[in-house]
């Protein structure tokens, strides 16, 4: 196969409609080539402080909006990006790394992220509360509606540069605010594809803006920022716990890490399918996902089939190029990532796990790796690997295998294999995770559900019309009729 290559050309920053310049240029390269194929640059504190200065006048553009405008223009990205579909999914998988069957399937969700989103904003609605419920409240009428926050700042990570983005920046906009975004370093690009997406759909001026640079200095400013009514921030619990910190009062939604558990009871049927299903959960994105299985607690006479069935489907996943059309398992976003995922590897070995089939690296590439004999203080096992690396742990019984799912400080989703409508029943009051799976993987996520996670997974929730309502404040009316 001869590799067709991705380049883009120089990108600027977009602060009130306009392409401006910032500071040092940040290289962007192909995560499986090592080369660089476009830059952004990076901004300065008086470029953050522009941005949200140009979000708040577009703040108000946004507000006055009638909801059918909000949606027509959310609709109209949604139609620009389905026509330059296989533009943002090649994008996607030079910057990111990401198998180019899959990066075509975040674009096609986050074509439906809007689209949902453009539905929301039809139907923000209030509700009349019954004052006269108390003796105070008695001959007076009241009823809330929803308001924009204002300007929302976005913080997103590189494992879904796309969709991921649309997850903050759709709802925001449903709902009247506008939006500063800060992309991953690692993968802005098609941020700066979706901005002029948006500008070419008619988002008002200021009402998206667009801003590159570290974490730690531009994501702290704009998070920071007093001008700012919303942070919505994706990625690690340290950054996150971190956020929580330097926000200030202001609205905040975290999504943060997991260490995705998965049960599989012993009444299930079609093994193979099951294990096919985990391989996928477990390896696509080469395991960048929040949601990555990773710990897998097979109950008693199914942990040994269970172990062949799965490490068979992880060896015979394709590993590769992402641009190649056959390949299932492309390269981390860095080698010190695939580094990292190793080292953890060879410390599970050495203290006495036994890897069945993968841990094997190559570059920033590492193979599917199926762990077991692995004990819970490991960190492939008390940590979130952020690899394709799955371990497969034996439970006694059905009730053991739900207590080891909840020993984590995360939560966000889990998963039970069963066809035992009791066991299902256990396990949605038994399992403390923000979402609960019956018969897939944890992995599983649609755009419109609610999505987010307790414990150290974060605060709030996403899915287009939950976001609405985190993107909103509650205004209440109370009326006494005049004498």
């Amino acid at each position: 196969m001869v590799r067709e290559r991705v380049t883009f050309g120089p990108a600027r920053l977009f602060i009130g409609g306009q392409w401006v310049d910032g500071g040092t240029s940040i290289p962007v390269r192909d995560k499986y080539t090592g080369e660089v194929i476009g830059e952004v640059p990076e901004a300065r504190r008086e470029d953050v402080e522009a941005a949200v200065a140009a979000a708040q006048e577009g703040a108000k553009a946004m507000a006055a909006l009638p909801a059918w405008r909000r949606a027509e223009i959310l609709l109209r990205a949604a139609g620009m990006i389905r026509e330059r579909k296989e533009e943002f999914a090649r994008l996607i998988a030079a910057e990111a790394g990401k198998a180019l069957k899959w990066a075509r399937a975040e674009v096609e969700r986050a074509i439906w992220t809007f689209t949902i989103a453009a539905e929301e904003a039809r139907r923000i609605e209030g509700e009349v509360i019954p004052l006269d419920a108390v003796p105070a409240g008695e001959g007076y009428f009241g009823f809330y509606v929803r308001r924009p926050v204002g300007v929302v700042a976005a913080i997103s990570p590189f494992n879904f540069p796309l969709n991921l983005v649309a997850h903050k920046v759709a709802p925001a906009l449903a709902a009247g605010n506008a939006v500063v975004l800060k992309p991953a370093s690692a993968t802005p690009l098609t941020a700066v594809l979706l901005a002029r997406v948006l500008e070419a759909a008619g988002v008002p001026a200021g009402g998206f803006n667009l801003i590159f640079g570290p974490g730690g200095t531009v994501g702290e400013w704009l998070a920071a920022h007093p001008g700012v009514g919303k942070v919505s921030f994706t990625g690690s619990r340290a950054v996150g716990e971190r956020l929580t910190r330097v926000v200030g009062i202001k609205k905040l939604t975290l999504e943060l890490g997991n260490t995705t558990p998965v049960i599989v009871a012993e009444d299930v049927q079609d093994l193979d399918w099951v294990a096919r299903r985990l391989a996928v959960g477990a390896f696509y994105n080469s395991g960048q996902v929040c949601i990555s299985v990773q710990r897998i607690y097979g109950v008693r006479r199914i942990f040994e089939p269970l172990v062949e069935t799965f490490s068979r489907a992880a060896s015979e996943m394709v590993v590769g190029d992402p641009l190649d059309e056959r390949v299932d398992v492309g390269p981390l976003i860095d080698e010190r990532e695939a580094m990292r995922v190793e080292g953890w590897i060879q410390e599970a070995l050495g203290g006495g796990a036994q890897a069945v089939t993968g841990g094997r690296r190559e570059g920033p590439v590492v193979w599917p790796t199926v762990l077991i004999r692995v004990r819970p203080e490991m960190r492939v096992v008390r940590e979130e690997v952020f690899g394709p690396v799955a371990s497969v742990l034996e439970a006694h019984d059905f009730e053991e295998a739900i207590a080891a799912a909840n020993a984590t400080e995360y939560g966000l989703q889990v998963a039970v294999f069963t066809r035992d409508i009791n066991r299902v029943l256990r396990a949605i009051q038994g399992l403390d995770f923000g979402g609960i799976i019956i018969n897939d993987t944890p992995s599983f996520r649609a755009d419109h559900m609610p999505y987010g996670g307790v414990k150290g997974s974060g605060l709030g929730r996403e899915g287009v019309r939950y976001a609405i309502e985190e993107m909103t404040h509650v205004h209440m009316v109370v009326i006494r009729p005049a004498p």
